[in-house]
């Protein structure tokens, strides 16, 4: 944890991410990056010289999806959980018969968050992507859309006043992934019909690939990430 907990604070100093007095939303879907984001996150606003309240959201998509073990986890953590229930998964798959659902039910469920954020009173709605999410995504943007793109660490929502922020941007997964089997986190299975078999994992497998054959590969698109004098992809003066 403490490595997790460096990794968050660099990112909070390098981004401004959070201010003393946020009530920071955080975006539990049940995966392990969103509930080792959660536990961090209240460690982090325990000794942070900037005192914040944290929150829990989940979206429910739809059934089956017991939360139960994330409410006693929330309990546990003494952080309120606010629930939605809703039938995404039938309005994608049964009623759109969506062929590549992904994009589009990204954009529903983070703009449904947003709002949710917004309604419970938080300025600031924290998302549990980690350093191979954001190379991932820069990957599929290059590989399918010919640019130069990935998520920005910081986002303004301006229409709702939210800010969309993403403290383990550093982390790198195998961190998370070793957190989570340590603290014996809530994992709840992805009912998504498409878990496992979508654009982002066969891209996941690409980036394993050349990290076999070029070991500093992740590291440096890291690096490159970071490089705004040169690339501005993650500029530190502005946000998506």
């Amino acid at each position: 944890m403490k490595r997790l907990l460096g990794d968050i604070r660099r990112a909070d100093e390098d981004f401004s991410m959070i201010q003393k007095g946020d009530r920071v939303a955080v975006g539990v879907s049940g995966g392990k990056d969103s509930l080792v984001l959660l536990r961090a996150l209240k460690i982090y606003s325990q000794f942070s010289v900037k005192p914040f309240e944290v929150v829990a959201l989940t979206l429910k998509p739809g059934d089956p999806f017991d939360l139960h073990p994330i409410r006693d986890l929330c309990e546990e953590l003494d952080i309120p959980y606010i629930v939605e229930e809703t039938d995404l998964f039938h309005q994608l798959f049964d009623i759109r018969k969506a062929e590549n659902p992904c994009a589009l039910c990204a954009r529903l469920r983070r703009g449904a968050l947003i709002r949710m954020a917004k309604e419970a009173g938080c300025n600031k709605l924290a998302l549990g992507h980690h350093r191979e999410d954001a190379e991932e995504t820069l990957l599929m943007s290059v590989l399918y859309e010919a640019r130069l793109h990935t998520f920005h660490p910081v986002s303004h929502m301006d229409d709702q006043n939210v800010t969309v922020i993403r403290p383990m941007i550093y982390a790198p997964e195998k961190d998370v992934i070793h957190l989570a089997k340590k603290l014996a986190v809530p994992v709840v299975k992805n009912p998504c019909p498409v878990d496992g078999h979508t654009t982002r994992q066969e891209i996941k497998e690409l980036l394993d690939d050349l990290t076999r054959r070029y070991p500093r590969a992740k590291e440096y698109l890291l690096t490159a990430l970071k490089d705004e004098k040169r690339y501005g992809l993650w500029d530190k003066s502005k946000d998506d």
